[in-house]
């Protein structure tokens, strides 16, 4: 226990963890500060040396194999929270610095995102099935952040939010071409469509969405004039007038950062548009978690904006608008894990409870490191030209208010 407890007493410096150890003794650390209280067991003595030396994926695992427990009324939230808050101490501790470089090392491997091997990583998570993505997303299976214009808004709601503003950025026109680079199941393209006379293509790496968002577009009277395609960006021969990406940047990489927004170039001509919606973070560069990386997203990394930027930059790229979503997905996130446990014991049929506590522990982190951590979201606009995009940023919300009358015109339902 000696390592793990060396470690501990740098770490928790806001709160308090009580860590039972196979033996039954309690170890107490912090508590000299305001933060929550918490009670973890630990039943397997190999946590002591790999919560040192891997500690987020030991954590993760241990959760996973039930060698991990919480006691006294202490959750994982209430862990993981306490996690966040002490992050940074955690990170100052010698050994971790230490790791840190070394794993720094293996990042650009790491984000390997080539052809092919995207479409192995896009599968590894999109398409465990849409039953799943059904038990918690919202009624359209939007799976992103959403947009909260009031703390009382339902999680459909602020997902419609979330493409009016994103739509409102595009400016669009009649008879433009628009490009969605992941489109997931879907709803954006068809909300763009539903907006305006525009033909969009949306393109995907997961069999399981591009086949139901082609059956979403049929439903809705659609598909002349939105096409999904099994494609993966880099292999899309035309040029669009607009183009839009949600949630697609986290898995390009940085090595392939300027493949990406040179693609972008010469997707579209020099007036066209261009808004990614990214997560992000505010620290300097760094790297996914190994949990992220094994288990959730591989090959998936939340860039700094100083890596985003630099490769812009390099291809020539005007920023006309930068705008960042900071709590958003904090509260996004709140209510996926909410509506998951409402249906736990179907994810359980499904799969099984080690596959259940995995997406408790990757859900709950990731509220936690946008609510108290480093993570954020952003929206950046880019072209070719200074003058692409109206010089007053009335127009967002002067057309968001625009669409959304035309909403409750058109009856679309949330």
């Amino acid at each position: 226990m000696f390592p793990l407890s060396h470690m501990m007493k740098s770490f928790v410096q806001k709160g308090q963890l009580d860590v039972i150890d196979a033996d039954g003794q309690r170890h107490t650390f912090g508590g000299k500060s305001d933060g929550p209280h918490v009670v973890m067991r630990l039943s397997d003595k190999k946590l002591y040396r790999d919560l040192v030396f891997k500690s987020e994926i030991a954590a993760a695992e241990g959760y996973m194999d039930g060698t991990m427990t919480f006691e006294e009324g202490s959750t994982l939230r209430d862990f993981l929270h306490l996690f966040s808050i002490n992050r940074l101490s955690l990170a100052d501790y010698p050994l971790q610095k230490a790791i840190r470089k070394i794993t720094m090392l293996t990042r650009r491997k790491q984000q390997s995102n080539r052809k092919g091997e995207a479409q192995r990583n896009v599968a590894h998570h999109y398409d465990l099935g849409n039953d799943f993505y059904k038990l918690f997303l919202d009624d359209n299976m939007l799976y992103s952040c959403a947009y909260f214009r009031n703390a009382n808004e339902s999680l459909e709601q602020a997902q419609r939010n979330k493409l009016r503003l994103l739509a409102s950025k595009l400016d669009l026109k009649p008879g433009q071409r628009i490009l969605d680079i992941g489109c997931g199941w879907g709803d954006l393209a068809l909300y763009l469509a539903s907006m305006e006379d525009v033909h969009v293509v949306g393109v995907t790496l997961s069999k399981e969405q591009q086949a139901l968002a082609s059956k979403r577009a049929d439903d809705m009277g659609l598909a002349d004039r939105v096409e999904f395609r099994l494609q993966d960006y880099r292999e899309v021969p035309e040029t669009f007038d607009r183009i839009v990406s949600v949630g697609m940047f986290e898995h390009v990489g940085v090595s392939h950062y300027d493949e990406f927004f040179a693609k972008l170039n010469d997707l579209m001509p020099d007036h066209g548009l261009a808004v990614i919606h990214s997560i992000g973070h505010m620290s300097p560069p760094g790297m996914a978690s190994k949990f992220m990386r094994k288990y959730i997203f591989p090959g998936a990394y939340s860039p700094a904006l100083s890596e985003v930027f630099e490769s812009v930059e390099r291809n020539s790229l005007w920023c006309l608008d930068l705008e960042f979503l900071r709590v958003h997905y904090a509260e996004t996130l709140k209510h996926w894990e909410q509506r998951f446990q409402n249906n736990r014991d179907k994810v359980e049929e499904m799969y099984d409870e080690r596959f259940a506590r995995m997406w408790e522990f990757y859900l709950i982190s990731a509220e936690a490191m946008f609510r108290t951590g480093s993570q954020l979201v952003f929206h950046m606009q880019l072209s070719r030209q200074r003058d692409a995009a109206p010089l007053q940023r009335d127009y967002i919300t002067d057309t968001q208010r625009e669409y959304e009358d035309k909403e409750a015109k058109l009856k679309l339902t949330l």
